[in-house]
């Protein structure tokens, strides 16, 4: 994660309680996340157009193997949309009323990414369940075709999203949400070719049921994260007993307190901490190297640092009080 410039400064305050001590607040900015608008404008507009396509095969074939793929599209398209709302509401800049802007945006659209999947499976599962009892005969070849235009659709989707997987939680959410996609319509094709060999027209729903399994394997990883994040978990990728240990083994860094590390976005940890400095404040420079120090290592750009002497105790030294 990149980052544009630092800035600290240290003041001392003498609480109403006779505790001094002094601040110190250093701030890593990173730089404007990578924009993906190309990508989400792309990914919709080739969604949307294959997904009337398909809709309209599935109801000429009454294949609901085709339709419960039309339906994750339409998914697909709600899911895009909304990542691509969160990815553009984090841009904004901040305010009295949101001092970090409107950047947790990302986290909100990669929850509701992952529960609009499961709402998709959900109607995928029933409508498949409903079929076995009476599945219609479809043209297996005929639906095999349309489906494969869905693994192309879905695959230059996805790609468009590849490389951003890895670093952004909002970014995996669209990326999952077009492999899951590319993966279905492969489950189609194959549908479609054993019921042009077979005849087994209940090959078509059973299809269908295995797509909304992967689909629920593909969300259940994204939901806890996302659920994770909501809650102001420790970002997955980020080792608080490692952070916990740099701070503490700093020169003149007696204790660490009151550590917490958060996710301010998808892409961007913050985290605050108390350190106790017997021998007092050791100036602007050491919270410069502290600032270095945690975006390099563990990629943390926006920290905050409260530096006290320990001449008296801090109310949230004891690491169960908040």
């Amino acid at each position: 994660m990149g980052h544009g410039h630092h800035h600290g400064h240290s003041h001392g305050h003498a609480h109403a309680h006779g505790h001094g001590h002094s601040h110190g607040h250093g701030h890593a900015h990173a730089a404007p996340p990578e924009r993906w608008d190309r990508a989400f404008a792309i990914g919709i507009g080739l969604n949307l157009a294959y997904l009337i396509v398909e809709a309209g095969a599935g109801l000429i074939y009454g294949s609901v193997a085709l339709l419960a793929d039309a339906g994750h599209n339409l998914s697909d398209v709600l899911g895009l949309a909304i990542a691509w709302g969160g990815a553009a509401l984090a841009r904004t800049p901040p305010s009295k009323r949101f001092t970090y802007g409107l950047k947790g945006s990302t986290i909100l659209a990669a929850l509701a990414n992952a529960l609009l999947l499961l709402v998709a499976l959900g109607a995928i599962a029933t409508e498949a369940v409903e079929r076995f009892s009476a599945a219609p005969r479809v043209p297996g070849l005929s639906v095999a075709a349309v489906a494969a235009g869905g693994i192309a659709v879905n695959a230059i989707t996805a790609w468009l999203f590849a490389r951003g997987r890895k670093g952004d939680v909002n970014i995996r959410g669209a990326f999952l949400h077009m492999l899951s996609d590319a993966l279905v319509s492969a489950g189609v094709v194959v549908a479609g070719v054993i019921i042009w060999a077979t005849g087994a027209a209940w090959i078509d729903p059973l299809v269908s049921l295995v797509i909304a399994g992967l689909i629920f394997w593909q969300t259940w990883g994204l939901l806890r994260e996302t659920v994770e994040m909501s809650l102001a978990a420790v970002p997955r990728g980020i080792d608080y007993d490692g952070v916990r240990t740099a701070l503490s083994d700093l020169p003149g860094v007696s204790e660490v307190h009151d550590l917490h590390i958060w996710p301010m976005s998808t892409t961007e940890p913050g985290l605050t901490a108390h350190l106790c400095v017997p021998a007092g404040h050791p100036g602007d420079a050491f919270l410069h190297e502290i600032q270095d120090m945690l975006h390099h290592r563990f990629g943390i750009g926006h920290a905050t640092i409260q530096v006290e002497t320990g001449a008296h105790a801090c109310e949230l030294a004891d690491e169960r009080r908040v």
